[in-house]
């Protein structure tokens, strides 16, 4: 049985402050409405991953980054290992957002690197995939989802692989108030899911977690979820408000 999981990606947003106060919001909602079956993951900004740890260690979260080097330490100014992630004790880590593929230029090879980089120290990454609408408009976006896929996590043994989440995030839905169709996520979720199989068998296809994300908040969640090959969410937005996030979390 694949996890269901539904994690919140903070972006660059929240001052200390109220990061604090949101992470109090989220676990006082989370005493009278824990989702059932649901793994929570909360991807604060590196500066208060030990904030959320704390939290976590008293209410029922996870905690991810929202980003990793490609190195394993050295003279990088400014950049966190996986090592360094590890020592925090964190659970997930994302990879290959939308917003550092468009922004920071990461390409195939570095974003695969990470997800090594990720696995040898423990840590679970969840992979985001997605096209942009003039590649969806063109008809290519199977053809963007199968490269980026298979660039990045088809070299990974079927042990490692078993360890990977994978996001996917129409680039054309996130943060402009666009979301796919639950058909199309579902048309999405399921060539994902097929690629799997054909690369790592039928079996680790059906025990591989795919989330959706794009503009997925507490009105659509449901429905969103329903779709048969989609296993939760990668939310954005909607991860900032504590009300909004839990709702999602029982969405299904």
């Amino acid at each position: 049985m694949r996890s269901k999981i539904v994690a919140g990606n903070w972006k660059m947003n929240q001052t200390f402050e109220k990061a604090d106060e949101l992470l109090y919001q989220i676990g006082e909602k989370l005493e009278d409405n824990l989702p059932k079956n649901v793994e929570l993951v909360i991807c604060p900004p590196a500066l208060y991953l030990e904030l959320a740890t704390d939290f976590a260690q008293e209410i029922e979260f996870k905690i991810g980054a929202q980003n990793v080097s490609e190195y394993d330490n050295g003279a990088y100014t400014g950049e966190i290992s996986a090592q360094m992630l590890s020592s925090m004790d964190m659970d997930y880590c994302i990879v290959g957002h939308s917003e550092r593929r468009k922004y920071f230029g990461e390409s195939s090879d570095v974003l695969s690197t990470k997800v090594q980089r990720l696995l040898e120290y423990g840590i679970q990454p969840i992979f985001c995939v997605g096209e942009q609408l003039e590649e969806r408009e063109s008809n290519k976006y199977f053809d963007i989802v199968k490269s980026q896929i298979s660039e990045g996590i088809f070299n990974l043994s079927l042990s490692e692989f078993s360890n990977v989440v994978i996001a996917y995030e129409p680039v054309w839905a996130i943060g402009t108030g666009k979301t796919a169709s639950p058909e199309q996520a579902q048309e999405m979720h399921a060539y994902i899911r097929n690629l799997v199989s054909d690369k790592y068998g039928v079996e680790m296809a059906d025990e591989t977690t795919i989330l959706y994300g794009g503009s997925c908040n507490a009105k659509n969640a449901k429905e969103l979820f329903s779709q048969t090959d989609v296993d939760g969410g990668l939310i954005g937005g909607a991860a900032l408000n504590a009300e909004d996030f839990i709702t999602i979390a029982n969405s299904f």
